[in-house]
């Protein structure tokens, strides 16, 4: 905006970000390309009002984002919510990549014992490898600003954020092509 001759303050676009990320990642949602069947699943810690809350993440082998999700805690349950949401947004993956977490097996395999699926879980702390580094560009955007003062601003700071990086990733199908 400087380049273009306009001044707006950072709580003009604080406030913009507010109201149009929710439109922003339901059309991201639309639009977005298909993912591979392996992913790599991770969670990484976001300090929100003092209090740590989690940040879960999965990519597919290679770097795509497949999904996020912003829970308080860190249990079974935040897991397992965020392997709905991701499998519903996106395919049934084939097999997921994570770390020694407890908290990520319990809930796959609830998952596969539920849905009747055979979803295969590697847990090996290098393969996770791709999902860590794409946490610094997260972290790298928070670490700039003041912090977060409430939850829903931090989810939806977060999933602006997200939004943009999937664009710079060039994970968005273009206009007017099938998905499938």
């Amino acid at each position: 905006m400087k380049i273009r001759g306009l001044i707006v303050d950072h709580a003009t676009i604080q406030r913009w970000v507010y109201k149009f990320t929710p439109l922003l990642e339901a059309e991201m949602k639309k639009r977005k390309g298909k993912v591979g069947t392996s992913w790599r699943l991770d969670e990484t810690y976001i300090k929100v009002k003092g209090i740590w809350c989690y940040l879960y993440r999965a990519v597919d082998k290679l770097g795509n984002t497949v999904d996020f999700l912003l829970t308080r805690r860190r249990q079974r349950m935040s897991a397992q919510s965020f392997l709905i949401k991701a499998i519903s947004n996106n395919c049934r993956p084939r097999v997921i990549n994570i770390d020694k977490r407890g908290s990520n097996t319990a809930a796959i395999k609830v998952y596969n014992k539920r849905s009747f699926s055979k979803i295969k879980i590697r847990q090996c702390k290098y393969r996770s490898n791709i999902v860590e580094q794409d946490h610094r560009f997260i972290k790298w955007r928070i670490q700039n600003g003041l912090g977060f003062k409430s939850f829903e601003w931090a989810k939806r700071t977060l999933s602006g954020i997200e939004v943009v990086h999937m664009l710079r990733k060039n994970q968005m199908v273009k206009p007017g092509i099938s998905m499938f």
